[in-house]
């Protein structure tokens, strides 16, 4: 007869103890995050003037969609009037915060994506520190 009375209890507990959630455990999980990628508003045209070496800056209009497409358009300004264009895909880093633009050569062709901006990056894919560092940014228009 004892063991019918302690049959329900143990039953009791069993259930209370898997209904019950740890808070702990749930803390643990692996958030998703946000990513420039999945968190920003990042389609849309971009429009600046980064330094140059030899002229009087690069004025810059970098075009970027959805589909990962881009066209570049870049003008070296106090050279010459005839402007440039690149276009092709791009393709986003693992942390989803810097894009490639894909079939670039010798020349910078990463961005870090901010909040309505672009960072151009450096040809080691670093940010541009310095005085100059602000000229280096692309401005969503």
């Amino acid at each position: 007869m004892k063991y019918i009375s302690v049959l329900p209890l143990l039953f009791l507990l069993l259930v209370l103890a898997s209904s019950c959630s740890n808070p702990a455990t749930k803390d643990k999980q692996v958030p998703k995050g946000d990513t420039s990628r999945n968190a920003l508003d990042w389609e849309g045209v971009y429009e600046g003037t980064v330094p140059c070496a030899d002229c009087e800056g690069i004025a810059t209009t970098l075009v970027i969609d959805y589909d990962n497409n881009f066209e570049l358009k870049t003008k070296y300004l106090g050279k010459s009037e005839e402007g440039f264009s690149h276009s092709g895909s791009f393709t986003w880093n693992e942390k989803g915060n810097i894009i490639t633009l894909e079939g670039l050569e010798n020349r910078p062709s990463q961005y870090l994506v901010g909040e309505n901006q672009l960072f151009q990056l450096d040809m080691e894919g670093e940010r541009v520190t310095g005085e100059l560092a602000d000229k280096y940014i692309l401005r969503k228009k």
